[in-house]
């Protein structure tokens, strides 16, 4: 008997597309197994099969090890060379909006 499939949509910033596929590729494992491999652990993990928190402090460089801060540096890098910024005016606007 034939499994039935459905279809997934999500709409995600480019450059974060652009680097997982290019992690994929080099695995060789296609974005729609992926997909299915992460659904699946949902399942089996009943929830996000990963923490979600955030660290209570931002780590200072001398804190960092030489790889953390250059993959840091690199994502800063390829977010400013695809203009993947915000305008300084509007977020101080919105952090004012937010403390009034």
């Amino acid at each position: 008997m034939a499994v039935k499939t459905a279809n997934v949509n999500s709409r995600m910033e480019l450059n974060i597309k652009q680097q997982a596929e290019s992690i994929l590729d080099r695995l060789g494992i296609p974005r729609s197994v992926a997909i299915d491999m992460y659904y699946r652990q949902i399942i089996a993990h009943n929830g996000i099969p990963f923490p979600l928190t955030l660290p209570s402090t931002i780590p200072a460089r001398n804190e960092m090890s030489v790889a953390e801060y250059n993959r840091m540096m690199a994502t800063g890098l390829s977010q400013a060379k695809a203009d993947d910024s915000f305008d300084v005016d509007e977020v101080f606007g919105e952090l004012e909006e937010g403390m009034g």
